[in-house]
């Protein structure tokens, strides 16, 4: 799979963090039954690449990824457990070349040009715009559409429900990120069907 391909399946690729494993399949299909496949789970706990397996094997029309890898033994973790891709928060060769060598798709995380210029070098043309809204967002896209005609982004870092739009009316924003359709309150007491309703709004919009 190339990772232009996560694009394919929606609009939004919810960024993920499962604090406790009982949490992850349910969450998973919660997301799955409001239209959302592509679920980017990030490193950011310790049951992360548990949460990864289990998503793996029990919902199967999930398309499970890895986020925040930092590590080439951050990728190699995530691959054993099952991830269909992963996300980094910036990029080094290093972190393509082990993603390449195993087998991992890698959507990797830029913020300037120089990063722009080193992960398409490498052969990425899909990146992700990290921290989006931080380093510059709509204004940044727009500026790198010039120098930068033939990538693809994937912002994601403060975009919201109400400004996703926006970024996905720029013709080099096929998909964006988001936290917004896991809220951790929701997540805590379980109500899964409001999730199922938040991902449903995310993937009807265009």
């Amino acid at each position: 799979m190339k990772t232009i391909e996560l694009a394919t399946y929606g609009p939004v690729i919810p960024v993920i963090v499962i604090n406790h494993i009982d949490e992850a399949v349910p969450m998973a299909e919660a997301l799955l039954e409001g239209g959302i496949r592509v679920l980017e789970v990030t490193l950011r706990s310790e049951c992360a690449l548990k949460a990864i397996e289990l998503i793996s094997s029990k919902v199967p029309d999930a398309i499970v990824g890895a986020g925040t890898l930092r590590t080439t033994a951050d990728a190699t973790n995530a691959k054993i457990a099952g991830s269909q891709f992963a996300v980094s928060p910036g990029y080094t060769p290093e972190m393509g070349l082990i993603c390449n060598e195993i087998g991992l798709p890698l959507l990797p995380g830029v913020s300037t040009g120089s990063e722009v210029m080193m992960a398409n070098n490498d052969g990425f043309d899909f990146l992700k715009l990290f921290p989006a809204v931080a380093v510059g967002g709509i204004n940044l896209l727009k500026g790198f559409g010039g120098p930068f005609s033939n990538i693809m982004f994937c912002p994601t870092g403060g975009v919201t429900v109400d400004s996703a739009p926006e970024f996905l009316k720029l013709p080099n924003v096929p998909v964006c990120g988001g936290t917004w359709l896991t809220p951790k309150n929701l997540v805590e007491t379980k109500q899964w069907s409001e999730i199922t309703k938040l991902a449903k709004e995310a993937s009807s919009l265009k």
